[in-house]
């Protein structure tokens, strides 16, 4: 049978290409889109950790996503927060969300306090001289070609990079914090307060000290662990959704190029199905015929398409190297699964009906 089937598949050479390329575009489709979305989100993750804080206080009714409420509140409070007993270090941040060569969250600091937290590691330059100095880090360096004392635009200003740290400090692009502030009027505000402690195991004694202090009682106070927990695709809004949607159309792509495929190869192939059935060919047998050549055509197309995604995750990042694209074992088994058994379903139909055909009106088929 094996030998059958792999002559069926030579003979029709274009629509064994097209059918082992769709089903490489499917895996393509699943691999890439989950590798940027959550490679997006688990880098996020990872400099968030990278901060160095032990709290996290945020005004109420704002967003866990930092950067997308904006700056409500005072920055002194941070004054206030450094004054309660357990606290090391407090470090007001304003975070803007911006849209340009890339989505990004501009960090505005205060660098003694947010170099407390975790001191920067400077592969060159120094911390801020002027208003208008950033500090980048080498990804974003990197992905700019850029060198201390370069100029760069940010949010429609020009900035001289004073220095390049290591990565994994929460943002890539730091500004003074007044700066930042002065550019979206919310002068003297802050959108988040990093807090370190003496002992993180005082975090409960801290929260509870910060909710009897007047006038903070509404404030959200978070451990690191848990806002990094919260940091999901079921918890980030839209997507989840879009994720399982891009996830779906792949699988109906590869479902409805494999029918279309083994449907018409049935048709094309009536004569020699009511040979086989002369000779006694089963039902099943002719089934299991055409569900193996589909199954080896999704293979051969789910082993090209995972090559094909290693080669677009090079692409991808020597042109944007602050994208993370992690190609993980976990979603190549199920771009593996879901490509193999969307084809499967799109070949039972096919399968079927030449299982049906009647050997006496197959040999007369012309």
């Amino acid at each position: 049978m094996n030998k059958l089937i792999f002559g069926n598949l030579v003979y029709r050479p274009l629509r064994s290409l097209l059918s082992l390329t769709a089903v490489a575009i499917e895996v393509v489709m699943i691999l890439s889109v989950t590798a940027i979305m959550l490679g997006m989100l688990n880098d996020t993750k990872a400099r968030t950790s990278g901060i160095g804080a032990d709290l996290i206080v945020r005004p109420a009714n704002t967003s866990f996503l930092v950067g997308v409420s904006g700056a409500p509140v005072s920055a002194k409070v941070a004054d206030v927060l450094a004054r309660l007993p357990h606290v090391v270090v407090a470090a007001p941040v304003a975070v803007q969300f911006v849209t340009g060569k890339a989505l990004e969250n501009i960090f505005g600091i205060d660098f003694e306090s947010f170099n407390a937290l975790k001191p920067f590691i400077f592969l060159s330059g120094t911390s801020f001289e002027r208003p208008f100095d950033v500090i980048v880090d080498d990804v974003e360096a990197k992905s700019s070609n850029s060198k201390v004392g370069d100029e760069i635009s940010i949010m429609n200003h020009q900035f001289r990079i004073c220095g390049i740290v290591e990565h994994g400090r929460g943002g890539r692009e730091f500004i003074p914090l007044g700066t930042l502030d002065q550019l979206t009027g919310s002068e003297g505000k802050a959108s988040v307060f990093y807090l370190r402690l003496d002992n993180p195991a005082n975090d409960t004694v801290v929260a509870q000290e910060i909710e009897h202090t007047p006038g903070m009682g509404g404030y959200q106070v978070q451990t690191m662990q848990d806002l990094l927990s919260q940091m999901t695709p079921s918890r980030l809004p839209g997507l989840e959704p879009a994720l399982y949607t891009v996830i779906s159309i792949a699988c109906i792509i590869g479902f409805l190029v494999i029918f279309q495929s083994m449907y018409l190869a049935v048709m094309e192939r009536t004569r020699e199905i009511g040979i086989l059935k002369a000779l006694g060919a089963s039902k099943a047998y002719i089934v299991s015929a055409i569900l193996r050549e589909t199954g080896m055509l999704a293979v051969g197309g789910i082993v090209l398409g995972i090559g094909l995604s290693y080669v677009a995750r090079v692409g991808v990042i020597s042109k944007f190297p602050t994208i993370a694209f992690p190609i993980t074992l976990q979603w190549i088994v199920w771009a593996t699964l879901l490509s193999l058994v969307s084809a499967l379903i799109g070949a039972l139909y096919p399968a079927y009906k030449a299982a049906r055909k009647d050997p006496i009106d197959a040999l007369a088929y012309e």
